[in-house]
């Protein structure tokens, strides 16, 4: 039986990324984000009938239901979701940071998960066979902040706790969860890095990243276990990377 997967935020960077390394492994990807021509465009990387494009906004709750209902028509099931959609706004002091601004990183980054794995989490429980996989993408930011990053550290140490309480309750139901935290991978956001950014004491220093090849493989190792097996937790990052030690 074909495996499917969803790939949310799925039309580049490493959501395409991962989106690649699952079709390797089998799976039919279904990719999506708010562009549709981007979506499409990168379906035609794809050979034929291995992807599909749909436009979704994770923020808006009629989208997904819409998404998870053609999801249930069209393939029957879901195997795995990748919750991978997010945004950031500018690195400000919080005395100075919008509550517009806030509640946009919040809506997409938490409140978009949480959307998706309701549904996902609903359709998974009534599938024959019943289970599947949810893997979140929480970032490095779900362990340590970056100076004035108060939104999306947030909300990323929010998914942490989402991620361990979807764990717990998919156990009974054969429904397994996991975080991947990525640490300066190759993408726009990423290679911001390679321009410096800012550390605990103030300095600007360049930061070393890895290819997004490496995250998609990360992705496809975890979607690729037994549901008896569960990566809760992996962290991935460039090597020489100042997360750990002392700031």
């Amino acid at each position: 039986m074909k495996k499917i997967a969803l790939i949310t935020g799925g039309g580049s960077g490493i959501g395409l990324s991962a989106a690649q390394a699952l079709a390797a492994g089998g799976f039919t990807v279904i990719i999506t984000g708010r562009n549709l021509a981007k979506l499409e465009l990168a379906v035609s990387q794809f050979p034929a009938g291995q992807a599909v494009a749909h436009q979704l906004d994770v923020t808006s709750p009629p989208s997904v239901e819409a998404l998870f209902a053609e999801i249930k028509t069209t393939f029957g099931r879901l195997d795995l979701l990748f919750n991978n959609a997010g945004t950031n706004v500018k690195d400000v002091p919080i005395e100075q940071l919008a509550v517009e601004d806030w509640l946009a990183v919040i809506n997409t980054n938490l409140t978009g998960v949480f959307l998706c794995t309701r549904a996902a989490v609903g359709l998974m429980k009534q599938q024959i066979p019943m289970g599947g996989r949810i893997i979140n993408n929480g970032s490095i930011s779900a362990q340590s902040p970056r100076p004035n990053s108060a939104p999306y550290t947030a909300s990323k140490h929010a998914i942490t706790g989402l991620t361990k309480s979807t764990s717990l309750d998919g156990r009974a139901f054969n429904i397994a969860c996991g975080q991947i935290d990525i640490g300066n991978a190759a993408t726009d956001m990423g290679n911001k890095a390679l321009a410096g950014r800012m550390q605990a004491n103030g300095e600007i220093a360049e930061e070393p990243v890895i290819p997004v090849e490496r995250i998609g493989e990360a992705v496809a190792y975890m979607a690729g276990l037994p549901l008896d097996a569960n990566i809760l937790t992996m962290t991935i990052m460039a090597t020489a990377m100042p997360l750990v030690g002392r700031g």
